[in-house]
This record gives structure tokens, C-alpha cells and sequence, in this order.
């Protein structure tokens, strides 16, 4: 069965531009138009998600209202002769009118409930002419959904987000390496309380028997004395 079409109006359309320079995090604006008398709920999927960082990716369109999704492309180093291949999915359906959990529709949505719209990204450097200009003046893209401040907090958040997924990988790999120190120390202990017992049981033994040839020649002397006395005697 075929998916019904989009009911989302999408500014752009078609494709998604970026504008150069590369250096530092670029955004573009997608404007997601709801002109039904439904809620709407969407998702913004990648085929690039490391490259970038996109809020909101998902949530709920009221009737007859829009929302800006800024989506922030990452510093990277730009090659003008290497086509862009990233592409962009909208995902929408209809919000059932009990909703309560926007996850748990997502996950019992029939393939026929859902609608998408692809979009392909574009990266473009500024002319010469432009720039003089540039630094003087917000990309529209920029300054329709975001503006300085917000953006640097994303990116900040983002920053964060990674340290802390490395500050845990780091963790977990001392936790092993702690765990496989401990694991050698339990068999060196074990080894050297092994050890310890055999020299004891070891200086035990010789004991014992120092002990017993002790008491053999101090027998034999007694049972000579008496035969001495008796002889005298």
C-alpha cells in the first residue's frame, strides 16, 4: 500500500543550503508548515548525524501553525570539487487525538500512517565580493531561527554531550583494568598464602620431629642410668 503524501509544507522544499566559510558551525533553517486542522507529529533524520546537530529533531506541530528546525552543520574542511552527499528525511504522521506518549506512537505507527519528504544539502562558499560584508551582517538562516547566544549553548551542550560519552568510556576501561589488577592480586595472594602455609607447615614438621629426638635420648638416658644403678648396686 502506498504512504499518503506529505502534509507538511516544507520551506525549503527541496534542498537544504549551507554558505561557507567552513570554519566554525554553519546553520540553515528548515521551516515546517502544519496547514491542517490536525496535530502533527515529525521526525528530522540524517544519513549524516555526526555532522550534525539539529533542534528540534522531533516533536509536535499544532493545527495550523509552523515551527523552525535549525539544523547546524559542523566544522569540517571544505573541497570544493567533492559533492555533498548528506540528505535530510522529514517523517510525519497524524497525532491520534488520545496521545500520551510520543515515542510509544512512534513505535506503533503502521507503515501506511507514515509520511516523508527528503530534502539533499548543498554547501556553498561566499563570493569574494561578499566578503567584506559578511562579518557585518547575520545569515538569514541563522537569524530566522537562533540567534549567537542559543546557538552557542547548543554547541557548548554538544561539547559537553561528548566529553561526558569519553569521560564514561574512560570509566569503564579503568574499571576493567582495575578489575583485572584485583583479579592478579587475588591469585598472587592466593599464591603467596599457599606459600606461606607450606613453609609453616614445613618449620611445623621439623619441629615436631627436633621435639621427638629430644624426647628419644632423654629415654635413653633414663633407661641407661637405671641399668647403671643397677649394675652399682
Amino acid at each position: 500500500m502506498a504512504r499518503p503524501e506529505q502534509v507538511l509544507v516544507l520551506e525549503p522544499q527541496h534542498e537544504l543550503k549551507f554558505r561557507g566559510p567552513f570554519t566554525d558551525v554553519v546553520t540553515a533553517t528548515l521551516k515546517l508548515i502544519n496547514p491542517t486542522d490536525r496535530n502533527v507529529c515529525f521526525k528530522v533524520k540524517t544519513t549524516a548525524p555526526r555532522r550534525y546537530c539539529v533542534r528540534p529533531n522531533s516533536g509536535i506541530i499544532d493545527a495550523r501553525t509552523s515551527i523552525n528546525v535549525s539544523v547546524m552543520l559542523q566544522p569540517f574542511d571544505y573541497d570544493p570539487n567533492e559533492k555533498s552527499k548528506h540528505k535530510f528525511m522529514v517523517q510525519s504522521m497524524l497525532a491520534p487525538y488520545d496521545m500520551t506518549d510520543m515515542e510509544g506512537v512512534w513505535k506503533e505507527a503502521k507503515p501506511e500512517e507514515l509520511m516523508d519528504s527528503k530534502l539533499r544539502c548543498a554547501f556553498e562558499m561566499p563570493v569574494e565580493n561578499d566578503k567584506a560584508t559578511e562579518h557585518n551582517v547575520l545569515p538569514k538562516s541563522a537569524s530566522a531561527s537562533l540567534d549567537d547566544g542559543e546557538v552557542k549553548k547548543i554547541m557548548e551542550e554538544c561539547k559537553r554531550l561528548q566529553m561526558e560519552v569519553q569521560r564514561l568510556r574512560e570509566e569503564n576501561r579503568q574499571i576493567r583494568e582495575d578489575d583485572g589488577l584485583r583479579k592478579r592480586k587475588v591469585t598472587s595472594a592466593s599464591a603467596s598464602h599457599t606459600t606461606s602455609s607450606s613453609i609453616m607447615a614445613s618449620s611445623a614438621m621439623r619441629d615436631e620431629g627436633l621435639s621427638t629426638r629430644v624426647l628419644a635420648l632423654c629415654v635413653l638416658f633414663f633407661v641407661i642410668g637405671v641399668i647403671i644403678g643397677k649394675l652399682v648396686i
